[in-house]
C-alpha cells in the first residue's frame, strides 16, 4: 500500500498531455509475465487505442503491422497468442486487409465497462452473442432455437476470452460429427443447446483449424447435410403403409 507522504507527492505531479493516457496497473504487470515481448508491443498499442467504454478496437492487420513495426504475417502470430492465452477476444476480419475486432478480456481491463445497449426487444445487444446465435440456429443438426441459457454459455466463453472464429470452428466441428453420426445409424436426436460443444471449443482452442481444412469441413458438412436430407426422405413415415 502507498504510504500518505508518496500519495501527497503523487498529487502534486502534473501530466504534459491532458488526454490519451492509459491506466497501466496490476494487470498490465501480469499480462507482461504472460505474453512475448512482440505482443506485449501490440496488446499496449491496443489498449492504447481501444474505447475505455468497452475496451474495443478495430483495425485491419496491415494497420497493427505498420502501428507497431512488424509484418503482417508476425501480427498474424501475435494476434494468436493473444487469443490462446486470453488476453483478447478477437472477431477475425473476412481476409487481412479487412478490419478486425479486438476487446481486452476483462481480467486484463482496468476500467469499468458501460452496459451493452438494450434493443428494442429488452434484449441485450451482444455482437458475439448474436454471431453464435446465427451460427448455431442456422444448422440444420441443432433444435433451431437458441435459449436463454445458450446465451449466457456464449457470454461465458467471450468472458473467457475465446475467440468467435474458435467457436465457429467447434459448431463446425461438431455439425460433421453428429451427421456423420446419424447417416452411420446413430440416435436422430438434434443438438439441444449450445454447451454441447463445450469440449469441441477446448479442442479446437488448442488445436486451431487451419483455413484450408475450415474450407474442406464448411463444403463436408454441406454434403453430409444434404447426404442426412435423403436418408430422411427414404424412411417410412409414421402411420405410413
Amino acid at each position: 500500500m502507498n504510504s500518505p507522504a508518496i500519495n501527497v507527492r503523487e498529487g502534486h505531479l502534473c501530466l504534459k498531455e491532458s488526454s490519451g493516457w492509459f491506466a497501466a496497473g496490476t494487470s498490465v504487470r501480469r499480462v507482461l509475465r504472460i505474453l512475448s515481448g512482440g505482443t506485449f508491443k501490440l496488446f499496449a498499442y491496443l489498449c492504447l487505442e481501444a474505447d475505455r467504454r468497452t475496451g474495443r478496437h478495430e483495425a485491419a492487420q496491415a494497420e497493427l503491422a505498420k502501428a507497431i513495426g512488424k509484418s503482417r504475417r508476425i501480427v498474424g502470430k501475435y494476434i494468436q497468442e493473444l487469443q490462446q492465452k486470453h488476453i483478447c477476444t478477437v472477431r477475425s476480419a473476412s481476409n487481412q486487409y479487412a478490419r478486425t475486432c479486438f476487446e481486452i478480456c476483462d481480467e486484463y481491463w482496468p476500467y469499468q465497462r458501460t452496459q451493452d445497449v438494450p434493443a428494442a426487444n429488452g434484449q441485450v445487444c451482444n455482437d458475439y452473442v448474436d454471431a453464435i446465435k446465427s451460427s448455431f440456429v442456422a444448422m440444420g443438426c441443432t433444435i433451431g432455437k437458441f435459449s436463454p441459457q445458450d446465451a449466457q454459455f456464449a457470454q461465458d466463453l467471450q468472458r473467457h476470452g475465446i475467440s468467435l472464429e474458435t467457436v465457429r470452428d467447434a459448431l463446425l466441428m461438431g455439425a460433421a460429427r453428429k451427421y456423420i453420426s446419424w447417416l452411420n445409424g446413430g440416435s436422430p436426436q438434434p443438438i439441444g443447446s449450445l454447451a454441447y460443444f463445450t469440449a469441441l471449443v477446448s479442442e479446437t482452442q488448442d488445436r486451431p483449424l487451419a483455413p484450408d481444412y475450415r474450407t474442406y469441413l464448411q463444403e463436408k458438412v454441406v454434403q453430409l447435410e444434404r447426404a442426412w436430407a435423403r436418408e430422411s426422405a427414404k424412411a417410412p413415415k409414421k402411420g405410413g403403409v
